[in-house]
């Protein structure tokens, strides 16, 4: 710490027994996972409002728990794979149909590009769907926004899908 500023002892309480480097480490990267965590958490709450929904039966509740936690995945998963490999393509983790519908739709055209869009590129129009505004110096687009999003391209497939039909 600077000089006349009391050093901040920092202490992470665990479970586990710990008592060598390794095993410290090891409990610090536990540690540093829990934010992605009560993200999936916030998006399977907020995004899903799995809390506000009525089941009816525990067999209802775990089968619909099941599916809001694929779903939930796949948002954070969106989420983070486009911030860390700016080169991938959308194909990782968008159908085909998907990405098209998503294209189409982003460029008001019928016509589809020569090579697939990056992951990174999908990711933003998903996000502008979900009402990102893609300003200069706004952060990237967080699980929240990307929620609401996939609900849009969702829609936005299933008509893309319907009017492919009568081609």
């Amino acid at each position: 710490p600077p000089d006349g500023v009391e050093p901040l002892e920092w202490m992470l309480l665990s479970s586990v027994p710990t008592t060598t480097l390794e095993e410290v480490l090891e409990r610090l990267a536990w540690y540093a996972r829990r934010w992605t965590i009560e993200s999936w958490h916030r998006v399977l709450k907020s995004g899903c409002q799995i809390e506000a929904r009525q089941f009816g039966t525990l067999e209802r509740f775990v089968r619909a728990t099941a599916l809001f936690a694929v779903i939930a995945w796949r948002i954070l998963y969106a989420t983070l794979l486009a911030r860390i490999d700016t080169d991938l393509s959308c194909e990782v983790l968008l159908q085909p149909v998907e990405w098209q519908a998503l294209y189409c739709h982003t460029h008001r055209t019928t016509q589809l590009p020569k090579h697939t869009p990056s992951l990174q590129q999908t990711v933003l129009w998903i996000a502008m769907l979900g009402g990102y505004l893609n300003r200069k110096h706004d952060r990237p687009p967080g699980p929240t926004v990307m929620w609401r999003g996939f609900l849009v391209l969702h829609e936005v497939t299933k008509m893309y899908r319907l009017f492919r039909q009568n081609k």
